[in-house]
């Protein structure tokens, strides 16, 4: 009955709850950037993921027993025990390429072609998959005076742990706080929050946009080094009027503004966050 409860989800650990930090960002204002920076929580989940029992135990062993039995169990015994799924080998296979394509435009015919299987049956798996918590997409961000061209979601999977490409990883990472960030707006909060990516067709891209009410608050572009800030922020900053532009970097100690491009360390932004 409507009323009865409320729907929150449930996700793994992040740098503000492994360190007990609980600060809730004020919509369409600025993250507030921890000032000491959490160091060790960030790097401990970059590495073990954001799963409890990888998480709290950091250990190797421990870490790659949890992604096998994790695999098992959720092939051999949840999908299999709930959902009718005939080619559940096909399947399996299509969940041990997903890493390797964490962070890039998901093709389904793509995968349909490598499995030589139908488009419907990826698609279908594609969604028992993201129902059992492996993966999530997210979409290009449309808006009404900016439409992406091309409409492949991204795709990321909740225990990043799993990815073994160190950029590609701390991408996943970035995304999966924003994702609990945006669920918290809409479960706890009521706000109809978003997140998307941006994307044109001559491949000007920024990793995650958050909006409220189709309106952006802010983007993030993740990145492994400071190498300089990404002349992407800037286009769609003004293109879009975003409030807010961040690239967040894994190096430790950095905060500093370059053209109105706040360019953060990921241990002192995700510790703004939830």
């Amino acid at each position: 009955m409507l009323g009865r409860y409320h729907y929150y989800r449930l996700h793994p650990f992040t740098v503000a709850e492994a360190t007990g930090r609980f600060v809730v960002p004020v919509i369409f204002k600025e993250i507030p950037i921890s000032l000491t920076g959490e160091k060790e929580a960030f790097l401990s989940l970059d590495k073990f993921g954001g799963f409890p029992e990888p998480f709290i135990k950091q250990n190797i062993r421990t870490l790659r027993k949890w992604h096998q039995e994790k695999h098992d169990r959720l092939f051999r015994e949840d999908i299999r025990d709930i959902e009718p799924v005939r080619d559940i080998m096909n399947m399996q296979l299509l969940g041990d390429m997903l890493p390797e394509r964490a962070g890039s435009p998901l093709s389904v015919n793509s995968l349909r072609e490598d499995l030589e299987v139908s488009h419907r049956a990826v698609s279908n798996w594609l969604n028992i998959l993201e129902a059992f918590y492996y993966c999530f997409r997210i979409y290009p961000f449309v808006g009404k005076n900016y439409r992406s061209l091309k409409k492949e979601p991204k795709l990321y999977l909740w225990d990043w742990s799993e990815i073994s490409d160190e950029s590609v990883r701390f991408e996943n990472c970035v995304g999966s706080h924003l994702l609990k960030f945006v669920y918290f707006l809409q479960d706890y909060e009521g706000y109809k929050a978003e997140l998307y990516f941006l994307r044109t067709v001559d491949k000007k891209e920024v990793d995650f946009l958050v909006t409220i009410d189709k309106k952006p608050w802010f983007s993030v572009e993740a990145k492994t080094n400071d190498a300089g800030v990404s002349p992407h922020l800037h286009y769609f900053k003004n293109k879009l009027n975003i409030p807010y532009s961040y690239q967040v970097i894994k190096k430790s100690g950095v905060d500093r503004f370059i053209n109105k491009i706040r360019v953060v360390s990921a241990d002192a932004f995700l510790a703004g966050l939830i």
